[in-house]
């Protein structure tokens, strides 16, 4: 089952599930509330194939990967980390693993990629929207991909089943914030149509439109090539 699939028939039901403690008997107990989240987590992963080969397994986010998540930024560079997320400290605090791991799957969506062919199934990549608290129709958008994985189409992969995610959620437009000074991202996100208006500590805010057809011919998937070939070369 492929992402669209997956999203637009499971995403919306279970955003009145998965992101609350409690149901239509009361309060959910903590071993209830986290059976919920793992059998929809089951219930949206799907495999997909990397351009090498790999087989990838691709799911949301959930609890239990607090760790595999610490683990996975261990595994992008200093570099890779400052150009994806404007910061570098090399460790996550308890409290960033618990507000990036325990989401409600609705203002605040992630779908984390593995490695099927590794005994131990490593994380390899992760895309996440957040909801903006001033326009609800909008969320800011993120991809990190490990770096012995990039340029492999794990993003297009991940930014994909976000997109669907999105849709299915009512969000319409990705923003991100882009440093001031990355003068080679802003032109070449510019030159795709992206919106563009100055945000504060000398960052520029952009925006794109959420993908609903072919994700393939999209200014957010053209996004993806043209920040990648800026980079590093191509990650599509």
């Amino acid at each position: 089952l492929g992402p669209s699939m997956a999203c637009r028939t499971c995403a919306g039901r279970w955003r009145l599930v998965a992101g609350r403690d409690t149901d239509e008997t009361g309060p959910m107990d903590p071993d209830s509330r986290a059976a919920n989240i793992n059998e929809f987590v089951e219930r949206l992963a799907f495999t997909a194939e990397l351009r090498d080969g790999t087989p990838v397994r691709v799911r949301p986010i959930a609890p239990k990967d607090r760790d595999r998540l610490a683990e996975g930024w261990k595994h992008l560079s200093a570099r890779s980390r400052y150009l994806r997320f404007l910061q570098s400290k090399t460790t996550l605090s308890e409290k960033d693993l618990t507000y990036l791991t325990e989401i409600d799957y609705d203002d605040h969506f992630a779908w984390a990629a593995e490695e099927l062919d590794t005994r131990d199934r490593p994380g390899i990549g992760i895309a996440r929207y957040i909801r903006s608290t001033d326009d609800p129709a909008v969320a800011e958008a993120a991809l990190a991909v490990v770096d012995d994985r990039q340029r492999m189409g794990l993003g297009r992969i991940l930014l994909q089943a976000l997109s669907d995610a999105a849709h299915a959620n009512g969000i319409e437009r990705f923003r991100a914030y882009v440093s001031m000074n990355n003068q080679q991202v802003l032109d070449s996100l510019g030159a795709i149509g992206a919106t563009r208006s100055a945000a504060e500590g000398g960052m520029v805010m952009l925006e794109l439109p959420v993908p609903t057809a072919s994700f393939d011919d999209s200014p957010l998937y053209q996004a993806l090539r043209a920040v990648a070939i800026v980079h590093a070369g191509d990650d599509s």
